[in-house]
């Protein structure tokens, strides 16, 4: 048996510590089932999120449309309302 001995800011340490006493688990447990997860998946056992909630590569591709969008590329005409509506019901 290996020992891990991690930092963790005490505020971050006692709100886990809490999700985890909810689910009926003690930090170690909740620590172990994380290490047994991402050695089966090879990697972390969730997506990596942004603050806005996206991946990185989805975030990327935003920016990279809203870059275009600035000057004048890949953008279409703007559309009525009733327009828009009949673009989003089309198959």
């Amino acid at each position: 048996m290996a020992t891990i001995q991690i930092r963790i800011d005490e505020k971050e340490k006692k709100m886990a510590k809490k999700v985890f006493n909810s689910l009926g688990l003690d930090m170690s447990s909740a620590i172990k089932i994380f290490l047994k997860k991402v050695s089966e998946k090879k990697g972390l056992p969730f997506l990596m999120l942004t603050e806005n909630g996206f991946t990185l590569e989805q975030e990327e591709e935003i920016l990279k449309a809203a870059r275009e969008a600035e000057q004048g590329k890949n953008v279409s005409e703007a559309m009525t309302p009733k327009e828009f509506i009949e673009y989003l019901d089309r198959p």
